[in-house]
């Protein structure tokens, strides 16, 4: 990216939301105000948009809860969709809807599609994680990697002609974890 402007997620305000600034510290600015967990922003290739997940609880049991958790410092994000925004904090809207834990969300280098990590479907447990991928819209979900045990944190490389993700597939001993890199063909 062009490293001027940095997106995070912080407890400044006592709820997880994402702040943008400059890259020297300078004009920090807050984008999400609901209520719940705000994470994992990244910014589209063209800085324009911000992929994100995100829990906003809203039955009073859920708003306790998260609230609970959060004064200790811990959360629980069993459920986590995926939602855009534009750079400057408008324009939110959820982009997936799969009742599950869908994470690290980034941009295909298009800009037009973005792919996650979800454990949707999975039963039991924290599931099975995969990698899918979903147009900017919503539409057109896609598996993309069929492996049991954990895919996830995907990126593409610039050119779009690799894929890179984490994965316990091949693991010689529990829980660990290997970088892959694979070359994308659309």
């Amino acid at each position: 990216m062009d490293g001027k402007k940095i997106v995070f997620t912080s407890t400044r305000n006592g709820d997880l939301d994402i702040y943008s600034m400059d890259a020297n510290g300078k004009h920090v600015k807050q984008l999400t105000h609901e209520l719940g967990y705000d994470g994992g922003p990244f910014y589209s290739p063209d800085r324009k948009w911000i992929v994100y997940r995100a829990y906003h609880p809203t039955a009073e049991k859920e708003i306790s809860d998260y609230k609970e958790l959060l004064a200790q410092g811990f959360i629980r994000p069993t459920t986590l969709e995926l939602w855009i925004m534009k750079a400057d904090g408008s324009a939110k809207r959820q982009i997936t809807n799969l009742n599950a834990a869908s994470f690290a969300p980034s941009f295909f280098p298009d800009g037009k599609r973005i792919i996650f990590s979800s454990n949707q479907g999975s039963t039991g447990g924290m599931g099975n994680f995969e990698l899918y991928a979903i147009n900017v819209e919503g539409s057109d979900l896609e598996r993309i990697t069929y492996s049991p045990g954990f895919d996830g944190f995907p990126m593409f490389s610039p050119d779009g002609k690799k894929l890179v993700w984490a994965s316990n597939r091949n693991a010689k001993a529990p829980h660990e974890t290997n970088i892959f890199i694979a070359d994308w063909a659309p």
